[in-house]
């Protein structure tokens, strides 16, 4: 592919092929329909409070009907009169592409000093790298290797890093703005594996970043798969509107009061935000 794509690159510079022949010239690529890179304006903001911002992927915030993502709950823990809650999760974005299509940078914009941002990516950061129609993973691990490439569906180069790199550099750029960083690792999936909920590698990179970087962790991964377990199997595939990953209503309402509970136990700036009004659902 890699050769095919170096040729055809050529081509479309020279002029041997124009660039309306590219879809009859390159074959239809594997995977479901690519993702919409439009990228959505930001909500009003009042300049007179603080924001929190929330940034990750559908596990955050979700368009399908029956299905909601945990920071779509979470303004209800907040008081809203007195900090901006902004939810700019992106449904189907991983460390990377979040990056790379613009859509951290319109967060940059908007961010001031004493503002906070969530940081929760992992569930896309696994994949192909430059091939299919969602090119969107990062490298495993937390490490400074890298790849280089094609994306075959933009027809561009990029430098893909890792998992880790990618997170180093959102508490750099939150900070560089006197903005508070926190790290989240990512909501668990709903699977099980000897009467426990699987956690992933990604919660670990995460919560290595936050170590080497001394940033705040929320560890979604670990404090919700523990009431998961408590909750039991059957339960807990109620709390889900497809085979483990988006969350249902109940299930985002959950998550949220975790994260809610999470940020009290944490302390810091958001602490005086917060309503106390938790439900865990154990009932």
């Amino acid at each position: 592919m890699r050769a095919v794509t170096i040729v055809l690159t050529f081509a479309l510079l020279s002029g041997a092929v124009a660039p309306s022949a590219w879809a009859q010239t390159v074959a239809p690529l594997a995977g479901p329909p690519p993702l919409s890179t439009e990228i959505p304006p930001l909500p009003p903001i009042d300049p007179a409070l603080p924001t929190l911002f929330l940034v990750g992927d559908s596990t955050v915030k979700v368009g399908t009907a029956g299905q909601m993502g945990w920071g779509e709950v979470l303004p209800a823990h907040l008081d809203t009169s007195r900090i901006n809650v902004v939810n700019f999760a992106r449904g189907g974005r991983s460390s990377r592409t979040f990056r790379t299509e613009g859509l951290w940078e319109r967060v940059l914009a908007a961010l001031r000093p004493g503002d906070v941002v969530l940081i929760q990516f992992g569930h896309n950061d696994g994949g192909e790298l430059f091939d299919t129609t969602r090119p969107r993973a990062s490298l495993p691990g937390t490490g400074d290797e890298t790849r280089q490439g094609t994306v075959v569906l933009t027809r561009t180069f990029e430098v893909v890093r890792t998992f880790g790199w990618y997170l180093r550099e959102y508490v750099a750029d939150v900070r560089s703005r006197g903005a508070q960083p926190i790290l989240c690792s990512l909501v668990p999936r709903g699977r099980w594996a000897d009467g426990r909920i699987v956690r992933e590698d990604y919660a670990r990179w995460t919560r290595e970043i936050a170590t080497v970087t001394s940033t705040p962790l929320l560890d979604l991964n670990e404090i919700i798969a523990k009431h998961y377990e408590a909750m039991g199997v059957e339960r807990v595939a109620a709390l889900f509107a497809d085979q483990g990953t988006h969350t249902t209503p109940d299930g985002a309402a959950l998550s949220a009061s975790l994260v809610a509970g999470g940020l009290r136990a944490l302390g810091g700036p958001l602490t005086n935000y917060l309503t106390g009004r938790f439900s865990f659902l154990l009932r």
